[in-house]
């Protein structure tokens, strides 16, 4: 066993960005690493040599597991192999699965290999005779991962639907035994969010994470949730791992946490703060552990658990943590459970602040000498607000330690993740910017719409730049710290009546930058310490303020505005608010301080950005586009929806099956990516922009079936404009108008209006609808339609409506005068 003094080794950079994953072969000589390029790392782990170089010859490698000789490895392609953990040379092909392969899991013995797929068929071989198979069915979707039992006798698949299924190996033909709902989430094949399921080493239970972003023990008898590991993680879990013995537990997730569990009380022995984690390994006999992240990065750390605490690793082989160890030989679970529990917590609670006599410790049972018990130097003790006994947990951990709010994970607004070694790092009206990973360095690509403007810029980069805004201006690109050099900005100006204007800044050590935004006028990075800074196109700082509400979500911008999101007060779902401050940064203004974001319940937010007419406008994964009415007046402030892409028509009578990537706000319409099936991002070849007009959801009635000149389509156009205008008028008020902009303002009242005077004729024909006429006249933006509505009156042969109309435009003149 190696020392617990802890310390960590890394970064090795041992793939390009992308999902990563590793393991130890069994006797711990040898960790190996596979990811985003066609290669496997050989790293020993007793040297410091380079790691040995195995080329799989297949690129996206998924899944990694390894004996004592053999490697087996598979990849999006399709493909899983076997190689010689001796000669480091391929050996054969085991399988070719139809749909990409996401998971391998080596029997205990050594002898079968089976393998995870999006098929709805687990595939299981025989690494020594390939055309010996056996398959596993009854998953009703695509599968994540696959997990054998110690024993080799069952096997769980944790299928993307959020079910899992347990069968038997028992006999010739696996037999399924069990399905277990209600513990895993759903998840797309692709996410880095965890759903497997981790065998605890005594056999007689599994965790599995769940969509509360704990860990949950569902024990093999009556398969029902036994213990628990929550509290720690405010975000979805990556990845997770007992210790060789099932002592401890580490997990990982994307609040940027490790986590290492006490096993038997479930209780947090340290938190470790690394990004990006996806996979974790302990190592099979040293008090070491390692992981991986998505950017490729490989480290170590050694004494992971605490001296006072390491024994623990040294002992035999730990029960499950079940509520009812009733299985346990030795007669522990018995003597805890005829144990009689301490009289005042049962009453009081473990948040009293009641003194506890010492012995208590009598109950406690200390079934292995491995530290769960420490004999106590005082004659009493005392239960703390926090659950904690003399500095100890007790029992029963208090609320606070079982609970954290859910945050809003920060972004950036057009970007899509890496696929393969490609991603867009910005998607706008203006063009494209993308970037291929080379293994060394990244190259980027600026595609322009109108190329006799501008001229396409592809150059190498070699900060590996992770966010880029791009406008009519210049591109800006930012880096995250790396290798002892802080995270930079850097600005590309298209064109300059000076030499072209290019300049890189860089923040303080250890701030990292989490979105940023490019306007006509101002730059902008909100940063991983809640920093917004502003710099002018030359890079001159210009403003620097600490957030008030912190983790800082996104960020975009607009001529001399600029619209911060964060993450606020904690809502009733547990879920922080997202909350947005608008300010204009010339004036040194705040227009909105710290609102509320309208998302729909239990919704995130998926893009936001300023629309050609500099109105803030997001898109939530409802699928609805929403803008910012009368964003100018502090405190007036209000989300309307403009367009609900689930209604279009397009999609009536579930004929497709699509969802949409936004792009921009311009000219009355919806600018975006059309996105089949279940893809979440757009990909390569570059996709083509699609363009929706407005509606603004009104009427449960589908788009095919309402006619042009219908009520419904009459009301939806009064209220589309009437939005509409309202943002244009509160535009004129903050600035001087050009004569089109004026046209299009008459141009929109004359549109409301001719719709209302359609209302009108309508409400004319029906002998009812007298008061809703003249309260449709009382909606006129222009005093001359009260003229025509007279008019429209005396035709219908409705006279004294035609009276009150009069006596309407009457009153209005009056109050004009």
């Amino acid at each position: 066993m190696s020392s617990s003094a802890q310390s960590i080794q890394g970064p090795l950079f041992a793939h390009p960005p992308g999902q990563t994953t590793l393991c130890y072969s069994p006797d711990g000589k040898y960790l190996y690493t596979s990811g985003a390029n066609n290669y496997i790392r050989k790293y020993t782990t007793a040297s410091k040599d380079e790691p040995a170089t195995i080329d799989t010859a297949a690129d996206n490698n998924t899944g990694i597991i390894a004996s004592n000789d053999k490697i087996i490895s598979c990849s999006e392609d399709c493909s899983v192999s076997l190689f010689s953990a001796v000669t480091n040379e391929s050996e054969k092909l085991l399988l070719r699965t139809n749909l990409p392969a996401r998971d391998v899991a080596l029997s205990p013995d050594g002898a079968w290999v089976a393998t995870a797929s999006d098929d709805r068929v687990v595939k299981i071989v025989n690494l020594t005779e390939t055309t010996r198979t056996l398959s596993l069915r009854a998953q009703s979707n695509s599968n994540k991962h696959v997990a054998y039992h110690p024993s080799g006798n069952y096997i769980s698949v944790s299928c993307s639907d959020g079910i899992i299924y347990v069968y038997s190996l028992t006999s010739e033909e696996p037999e399924l035994i069990q399905k277990v709902d209600g513990i895993i989430k759903r998840v797309e094949p692709e996410d880095e969010v965890s759903a497997k399921v981790a065998w605890c080493p005594d056999g007689r239970a599994f965790a599995a994470p769940t969509a509360t972003r704990d860990i949950v023990v569902v024990d093999r008898e009556k398969w029902e949730r036994q213990r628990g590991f929550v509290g720690a993680h405010s975000a979805e879990i990556t990845d997770f791992a007992w210790s060789p013995n099932g002592a401890f537990l580490v997990s990982a997730g994307k609040d940027g946490k490790i986590v290492l569990w006490e096993s038997k009380e479930q209780k947090v022995v340290q938190t470790f703060n690394y990004r990006n984690v996806c996979a974790i390994a302990w190592h099979p006999t040293d008090n070491a552990l390692s992981f991986t992240t998505n950017e490729g990065r490989l480290y170590t750390m050694n004494g992971v658990v605490p001296a006072e605490m390491v024994a623990r690793l040294r002992l035999s082989v730990r029960p499950a943590p079940l509520i009812d160890d009733t299985d346990i030989t030795s007669g522990q679970g018995r003597r805890a459970r005829n144990a009689s529990p301490n009289p005042l917590e049962a009453v009081l609670g473990p948040d009293s602040d009641m003194e506890v006599d010492d012995d208590l410790d009598g109950w406690i049972v200390n079934d292995d000498d491995g530290g769960y018990l420490e004999p106590s130097r005082l004659g009493k003790r005392k239960l703390d607000a926090g659950g904690v006994l003399n500095g100890r947990h007790s029992k029963r951990p208090a609320i606070s330690s079982i609970w954290s709010p859910e945050i809003h994970e920060p972004f950036q607004p057009s970007a899509t993740p890496w696929r393969g070694k490609r991603r867009y790092l910005c998607l706008n009206m203006v063009g494209f910017v993308w970037t291929v990973d080379q293994g060394t360095h990244n190259t980027v690509t600026i595609e322009f719409h109108d190329r006799e403007s501008f001229r396409d810029v592809h150059f190498t980069d070699q900060f590996l730049q992770d966010k880029a805004c791009l406008n009519e201006y210049g591109a800006l690109f930012s880096c995250q710290p790396d290798s002892g050099s802080p995270a930079m900005l850097y600005y590309r100006s298209h064109e300059s009546w000076t030499n072209r204007a290019d300049w890189r800044t860089s923040l303080p050590e250890g701030e990292e930058i989490t979105s940023i935004a490019l306007s006509e006028n101002y730059i902008v990075a909100a940063t991983s310490k809640g920093y917004v800074r502003v710099y002018t196109l030359f890079g001159v700082p210009f403003r620097i303020y600490r957030q008030k509400h912190t983790p800082v979500v996104t960020c975009a911008s607009f001529r001399d505005y600029v619209l911060i999101l964060g993450n606020g007060p904690v809502g009733a779902d547990g879920k922080t608010q997202l909350t947005y401050t608008l300010e204009n940064i010339k004036r040194d203004e705040t227009l909105q301080s710290n609102d509320v974001v309208a998302l729909p319940p239990g919704g995130e937010l998926k893009s936001v950005f300023f629309s050609e007419n500099g109105d803030p406008v997001i898109y939530d994964s409802d699928g609805v586009l929403l803008v910012l009415q009368h964003w100018r007046e502090p405190g007036h402030a209000r989300w309307v929806p403009l367009l609900d892409t689930t209604t279009l028509e397009r999609l009536a009578g579930g004929r497709k099956t699509e969802s949409y990537w936004p792009v921009a706000v311009a000219q009355d319409k919806f600018h975006c990516i059309i996105l089949k099936g279940g893809e979440q991002y757009p990909y390569f070849p570059r996709p083509l922009l699609s363009e929706f007009d407005f509606k603004v959801p009104l009427s449960s009635k589908p788009a095919e079936n309402e006619e042009p000149n219908s009520a419904d389509a009459l009301e939806e156009t009064y209220m589309r404009n009437s939005v509409l205008l309202s943002l244009q008028q509160d535009s004129a008020a903050a600035r001087v108008l050009g004569s089109e902009e004026r046209f299009e303002i008459v141009d929109r009242e004359n549109k409301i209006d001719r719709a209302l005077l359609q209302l009108l004729m309508m409400a004319c024909k029906e002998e009812d609808q007298g008061a809703k006429a003249l309260e449709i006249c009382g909606l006129f933006t222009q005093k001359r339609t009260l003229d025509m509505a007279v008019k429209v009156a005396i035709k219908y042969e409705r006279s004294v409506l035609a009276g009150k109309i009069g006596e309407l435009r009457d009153k209005m003149e009056m109050e004009e005068d």
